[in-house]
């Protein structure tokens, strides 16, 4: 499994969790595991980024606000990267959204893509 300290987890929501998104992405598919994350609340986006559109096959995608309730939460999918997958990741996000830390419903440490 490797060094604790090292591991970077990531949660995805929404086309991070699609093959041929990670495919094109990190050039490979990502294992993952279900996972919650607490206190956020989901809704749509209209994507405008031609890139990220051809990637996903999708001018919709989710987005995912903090909204401190503690019966709000979104459902998904928390996959182990590496620090430069991160990084790829961090470019093919578009401006709408930025990475922030959590803790998941697992108890996990993962960074997620929220609303900017």
């Amino acid at each position: 499994m490797g060094n604790k300290e090292s591991e970077i987890w990531l949660f995805s929501y929404g086309s991070l969790r699609q093959p041929e998104v990670q495919i094109a992405i990190f050039g490979r598919v990502l294992e993952g595991q279900a996972d919650t994350l607490p206190e956020y609340s989901i809704s749509r986006l209209k994507i405008t980024d031609p890139e990220v559109i051809a990637i996903s096959g999708a001018s919709q995608h989710t987005i995912i606000r903090f909204t401190g309730n503690r019966g709000d939460a979104v459902t998904g999918m928390v996959f182990r990267v590496n620090a430069e997958e991160l990084a790829k990741a961090d470019a093919y996000e578009v401006s709408e959204y930025r990475r922030v830390a959590v803790q998941l419903g697992s108890g996990l440490n993962a960074y997620v893509y929220a609303a900017a």
